[in-house]
């Protein structure tokens, strides 16, 4: 897909490829396509692997292993016509509809562009926290929380303290993962800037949080804003009083914002600077771009917001590709109807959450009902099948595996 490319194919280039990328170039590749109008996919991501964030937390207590939730896009993507570039997006010219990559020998061009490049956690708003503090994103932030804990549990320290900034779903699910992780020397806390944590969850699964977090000992400053950090230190203002508190690691889990590039894009914004997209989910003004995922202002048929989960994601991707392919071959486009399928959380080891669709479930039984949805949900039914079968095996190896 270069300036080399044959002219009389349909160009489709997606950037980003989390949920709303990847599961939109896979869709795209088993519709019907006729000869004369099959498309040339290209999926750009600055990352090798595509991660599959809602497990990102059990690499931090080696319940899973990096391949299992992190494949690499060249294995996702060999039996398909997708092509991929592993590039940072440089530039985006809706105009000439072209791409730069940085490094990029030439642009790509397209006929129809998906962006979802996802959003970033900023760190620049506190003083420090660029510095100091680790966001909770990527498979490189897991490999950095769990190189730091490994330092100080071969440290000398009696206590290990972690302030984890955000009481929010992240934040909530990291935080009991490290206390079953750290045992008796955590000593863990959230800093939650609201008057409770979880704001956004069903009762129940609000409530089984907080259960989780008292059981395990984990305190929550609410109301509390983060004033500063330092490399041993977190400085919160409560009520106008402001103390400074020690600590060994800082995990930031709140906040999201459009990358750069796609801030440079003369799009009508909505909330937080996202794109605004129809219930087609194509830029406004622009029926050849579509944009889901975390830098889209999106709602549906119905007029419902659309978050910034997973769930959303996927749905949205169902509906990009179908309107893609729908586009390019003289079919009516879908409105996007989404629908709230409850919500999933880990709430430590072998123990989770989960409400909807009239069910409420938490406890070990959770833990495994949420890991064969998440199992159902991995990208193709080859590295489901790898996947499961390494979950039925492991406890068997285990079993028999001399101490």
């Amino acid at each position: 897909m270069t300036d080399g490319s044959n002219p009389s194919s349909n160009r489709i280039c997606i950037l980003g490829g989390g949920f709303g990328g990847l599961y939109t170039a896979l869709k795209l590749a088993q519709f019907p396509w006729e000869s004369s109008a099959q498309p040339e996919i290209t999926l750009v991501d600055r990352s090798d692997r595509f991660v599959f964030s809602p497990l990102l937390y059990e690499l931090v207590t080696d319940e899973l292993q990096t391949w299992e939730i992190a494949p690499p896009f060249v294995e996702l993507l060999a039996n398909t016509p997708i092509q991929f570039h592993q590039a940072d997006v440089e530039d985006i010219n809706p105009d000439a509809q072209q791409v730069s990559l940085i490094g990029g020998d030439a642009p790509l061009n397209y006929d129809r562009l998906v962006l979802a490049l996802g959003g970033e956690t900023p760190l620049d708003g506190v003083p420090g926290a660029a510095d100091h503090a680790i966001p909770f994103r990527t498979v490189s932030d897991a490999y950095r929380v769990r190189q730091r804990l490994q330092n100080l549990e071969n440290s000398d320290s009696d206590k290990i303290r972690v302030a984890i900034v955000g009481g929010g779903y992240s934040g909530v699910e990291i935080a009991c993962k490290l206390a079953d992780r750290l045992g008796n020397r955590g000593r863990i806390r959230i800093v939650e800037r609201n008057d409770s944590i979880l704001r956004h969850s069903p009762e129940f699964n609000r409530n089984a949080g907080k259960r989780a977090l008292s059981d395990r000992g984990v305190w929550t400053d609410l109301e509390t804003d983060v004033v500063s950090i330092s490399d041993d230190s977190i400085s919160l203002r409560y009520r106008g009083q402001i103390d400074e508190i020690p600590v060994d690691l800082i995990l930031w889990t709140v906040g999201t914002r459009v990358a750069p590039v796609v801030e440079r894009l003369p799009f009508e914004r909505g909330d937080r600077g996202k794109i605004k997209v129809n219930s087609h989910l194509q830029v406004y003004n622009s029926p050849n771009i579509f944009a889901l995922g975390d830098l889209a202002d999106a709602h549906d048929a119905d007029g419902q917001t659309i978050p910034a989960t997973a769930q959303a994601a996927f749905q949205q991707a169902d509906y990009t590709a179908w309107n893609l392919w729908a586009s390019l071959t003289h079919r009516p486009l879908l409105p996007l109807r989404y629908q709230n399928l409850g919500e999933m959380m880990t709430l430590g080891i072998d123990n989770a959450t989960l409400s909807g669709l009239g069910v409420t479930l938490d406890g070990p039984l959770a833990h495994i009902a949420r890991r064969l949805m998440y199992l159902y949900r991995l990208p193709t039914l080859e590295h489901q099948v790898k996947v499961g079968v390494n979950w039925i095996v492991d406890p068997l190896r285990a079993l028999i595996t001399p101490q």
